[in-house]
């Protein structure tokens, strides 16, 4: 079996190099044009920056070249911990997600539905995070498979107001999902800028803002999204890399702001401190996967792991965050498990007691606490150096 198996990845290496040259050659089909506007302190008039340095993101994960990369991802030969073919998941039923009633406090109810998808409910209000329905994250067809199931079928899912779509990967931006949305319901879609223009060429309308720029929603007096700065990048293709912008979102909400943290390395780590300024944080979606491409790795130039997700958790000064970005499709080298394991032994190291952070399961609707009666201070413990010096036991040397 293992002959025709490297033959095959071997093939697929091949088609990368193609397409990489293609991009070479007609650049005029694959390095589309996004967004046109003023050059600022991350848009240089062509493509956009991390103003914090773009070194890390620049880098193959993990070091070393990028073919090389791709040849051991394809051919099965880096090492990686074996992950389940499928995990079991209990879809939320349509009885599950019915209406909240107004009261006081105001209810709110989330529901991961996998990677960074999640439905969050308000009485009155449903808002949607990058919804990916695909089975493949990628183009045609191609790309990592989902090994857990969407946790709400989008027959059941109830009517969306609102979607954030926070940048243009394949695993964010799902465009045959969005459609489908788009026809239903025609939610109120905001994103960063440019990413309007690859759901506008399918019929999708969407309002793309700058980072620090607020949109109201509409019908909705007081609700409002900022679109907030994070530290990542963007492409469709092979040489249209940052031509759309990336971001995270507070949703300004009665009874507590709901924050996405969208995909995102750490970078300066003031981002988050840059949306704790818009308001109190009731809810805060935070990746932890996807962060680990060499033995040990704790985070990688646009990925947080759960080290720097606890760091980002506190000085969010969420009440309550669940992670998100892991146990969906499989982008990188850690065990399935570690993500969630890693986690809790941060949180215990974090010194931060009266705030949850916790896994939930997938397609499982949780109860969002209302907000406590103080704002936290940041917590020293929970610093990055603090963690990792806290982290460095035997239990966690041994997490693949």
């Amino acid at each position: 079996m293992a002959f025709p198996f490297r033959r095959l990845g071997a093939l697929l290496f091949l088609l990368l190099i193609m397409l990489a040259l293609a991009a070479a050659v007609v650049p005029h089909f694959l390095d589309r044009i996004y967004y046109r506007g003023p050059v600022d302190g991350h848009f240089d008039g062509a493509r956009f920056a991390n103003p914090d340095g773009d070194a890390d993101t620049g880098r193959t994960p993990g070091g070393g070249s990028r073919a090389g990369f791709f040849w051991r991802s394809l051919t099965g030969s880096d090492d990686r911990p074996a992950w389940p073919d499928r995990v079991p998941v209990r879809p939320a039923r349509m009885a599950e997600l019915a209406p909240l009633t107004p009261g006081r406090p105001v209810p709110m109810r989330a529901t991961w539905i996998g990677h960074a998808s999640v439905l969050v409910q308000l009485p009155g209000l449903s808002i949607l995070t990058d919804p990916v329905w695909a089975e493949r994250a990628g183009p045609w067809d191609f790309g990592p498979k989902r090994v857990a199931d969407p946790g709400i079928a989008l027959a059941d899912l109830p009517r969306i107001d609102l979607i954030l779509i926070s940048h243009n990967h394949y695993d964010h931006l799902d465009i045959a999902t969005l459609k489908r949305l788009w026809d239903r319901d025609h939610p109120q879609i905001v994103t960063s800028l440019g990413n309007d223009a690859i759901l506008r060429s399918r019929g999708i309308e969407a309002v793309a803002a700058d980072w620090g720029r607020s949109v109201p929603v509409a019908q909705r007096p007081g609700v409002a999204v900022t679109v907030t700065r994070n530290h990542h990048w963007g492409s469709r293709w092979f040489a249209d890399r940052n031509r759309g912008l990336w971001s995270s979102f507070v949703v300004t909400l009665p009874g507590g702001n709901l924050f996405f943290a969208g995909d995102t390395g750490f970078g300066d780590g003031e981002w988050p401190r840059e949306a704790r300024r818009l308001g109190p944080i009731r809810l805060a979606l935070i990746p932890i996967g996807a962060f680990r491409f060499s033995p040990g790795q704790m985070a990688s130039g646009a990925h947080i792991g759960p080290l720097h997700a606890v760091s980002v958790f506190d000085r969010l000064g969420a009440q309550t965050a669940i992670p998100i970005h892991w146990g969906t499709f499989r982008l990188s080298y850690e065990a399935y498990r570690t993500p969630p394991r890693l986690l809790a032994a941060a949180m215990h190291c974090s010194g931060i007691t009266d705030r949850g952070f916790a896994p939930v399961r997938i397609g499982r609707p949780v109860t969002i606490p209302p907000l406590g009666g103080t704002t936290p201070a940041e917590a020293a413990a929970a610093a990055p150096a603090a963690l990792s010096r806290c982290l460095d036991t035997p239990e966690v040397r041994v997490l693949r």
